[in-house]
């Protein structure tokens, strides 16, 4: 990760992205002896592997455009290349690093891997979740913004897909029942915020890592959570067997709620300075005019409303409500006796509490850290949204606490049935992941599969068949030939005779 962010060109910052890919894959495949987990680590290496053809691609086109490859001369390069009439050229550029950014960073159509990499041991899921491994491609789109800053089709693309995958994520965390699955639905969402801001240009480079910097806290600090939780419960991840938690686990609480009302973006927590900004920034897209504004600024504000939903449900659902792992219950529950961690897990959660309830005020004060990127992310002009900010921050709010309060409603005030509903068609397939993996497979592998398939049997049936029939031919030619040679003088003495005949056939004919 640091050769990645550190890296003085792309071609160094390739090397980086390289290992945290390896890094995510063996981490991710941990426990290899089991075959789900890696199966689940082999997913994530190819998705990432479909990224790198992207990455691999960007290179190209960069060198054979700017001839190097180095930050400084690409970037400085990149106004004069759009003058010179290369656009075509810097769309592609930018096109192909987001296809790296996609895979990287778990983004619509390339997301389908995030989920499965709850198989590694909760640590390594904070660590991934949180560190720049699957947030890496955010970087990598910010750090190539004077490329996107002269490539508006390329940069647009950016924003569409990062309000895809934010409603995305979202969607799907308010169906899944596993602490650590609704946490990575909630990772993709929170990354398709920062891949909205990054699409949205210099308005948005230095939110998106403001955003990066905050969601590292409250992300990695809750996933630490939901492994205290799987300490104290037998390892079980199954919310609907949780409850009423906060009673036996006061310090996991405390610190999962720093983080829980960080992401929610309640003032004055890291995640309002940091996610709010991105909406009021969405609401000034293009400068405040045409479509964008509307359509991107509604995403955000309609994303903060469900996150503040999955998010309160599975808050609600593990630390409140009725116990559903009492001792009255006649099944395998009643051996589960919660309790809190000790201090080798909760002291990293208190740490990471703190920074999510103080570090976004502290950064956010004065525009520090605004003002501290822009050597990078150049000097954000300020645009007025569509809709004046105080009016956005205080519906921002009232859409949060309606999402919350729905959540409480739901799971806090009534009773958690400990087997799921069947639930509505959308319910049903939130549950599973919106048929991301039917999808890829029914478009990508299967159809693989037929053409590779359909090349096996051309292959031996035409090219293969071709060859060996003609030789079987020849062959039985051969044997047709050989049969005239059985060592007879009369045999010769007919062919010869019928030889002549024939000659004088063909002369008679020629002559007449």
């Amino acid at each position: 990760m640091l050769i990645l962010v550190l890296a003085n060109s792309y071609l160094l910052l390739f090397v980086g992205w390289e290992g945290v890919g390896l890094a995510s894959y063996l981490l991710i495949g941990f426990w290899n002896h089991n075959p789900n987990y890696a199966t689940a680590a082999k997913k994530a290496f190819i998705m990432n592997r479909v990224a790198d053809v992207g990455m691999i691609v960007a290179l190209g086109a960069i060198f054979a455009t700017f001839g190097a490859l180095d930050f400084t001369t690409v970037h400085s390069q990149a106004a004069e290349v759009a003058q010179a009439g290369e656009t075509g050229a810097l769309t592609l550029i930018g096109l192909m690093l987001l296809v790296a950014a996609c895979g990287k960073s778990a983004q619509f159509p390339l997301q389908a891997w995030l989920g499965d990499a709850m198989a590694g041991p909760t640590p390594v899921s904070a660590l991934i979740h949180a560190a720049t491994m699957v947030t890496a491609g955010v970087y990598l789109i910010v750090r190539s913004g004077a490329i996107y800053n002269v490539a508006p089709t390329a940069l647009l693309v950016v924003a569409i897909i990062g309000a895809i995958t934010l409603l995305f994520g979202a969607i799907v965390g308010c169906a899944k029942d596993d602490i650590k699955k609704a946490l990575a639905a909630s990772t993709m969402s929170q990354i398709g915020y920062m891949m909205l801001a990054a699409g949205l240009g210099p308005i948005g480079y230095a939110f998106a890592i403001f955003h990066l910097l905050t969601h590292g806290f409250f992300k990695a600090g809750m996933f630490l959570g939901a492994g205290s939780v799987m300490h104290g419960m037998n390892d079980d991840v199954n919310m609907r067997n949780f409850g009423a938690l906060s009673r036996f686990m006061k310090i996991t609480w405390i610190t999962f709620l720093l983080g829980w009302l960080a992401i929610l973006g309640v003032p004055p927590f890291s995640g309002f300075w940091s996610k709010d900004k991105i909406i009021e920034s969405a609401f000034a897209a293009n400068h405040g005019v045409g479509w964008q504004p509307w359509i991107f600024g509604l995403i955000t504000f309609i994303g903060a409303g469900i996150t503040a939903f999955y998010m309160s449900r599975l808050f609600f659902m593990t630390f409140h409500g009725k116990a559903r792992w009492s001792q009255e219950e006649k099944s395998e529950l009643v051996t589960r006796h919660p309790h809190e961690s000790p201090a080798l897990m909760t002291i990293p959660m208190i740490i990471l509490a703190l920074g999510s309830a103080f570090l976004g005020l502290f950064l956010a004060m004065g525009d520090r850290f605004v003002t501290w990127l822009e050597p990078v992310t150049g000097h954000a002009e300020h645009h007025e949204p569509v809709l004046p900010i105080p009016v956005i921050m205080v519906g921002t709010i009232v859409v949060v606490l309606l999402g919350a309060f729905l959540a409480w409603r739901q799971y806090a005030a009534s009773p958690v049935p400990t087997v799921p509903p069947r639930g509505s068609v959308l319910t049903r397939a939130a549950r599973n992941d919106l048929y991301q993996d039917q999808t890829n497979e029914a478009v990508f592998m299967r159809p693989g599969q037929y053409a590779t398939r359909s090349l096996v049997f051309a292959d031996k049936k035409l090219v293969d068949g071709s060859l060996m029939g003609l030789g079987t031919l020849i062959g039985s030619i051969g044997i047709g030939i050989k049969k005239l040679h059985n060592g007879y003088i009369r045999s010769y003495s007919s062919m010869m005779l019928f030889g002549l005949v024939a000659l004088l056939i063909i002369v008679f004919v020629i002559w007449n």
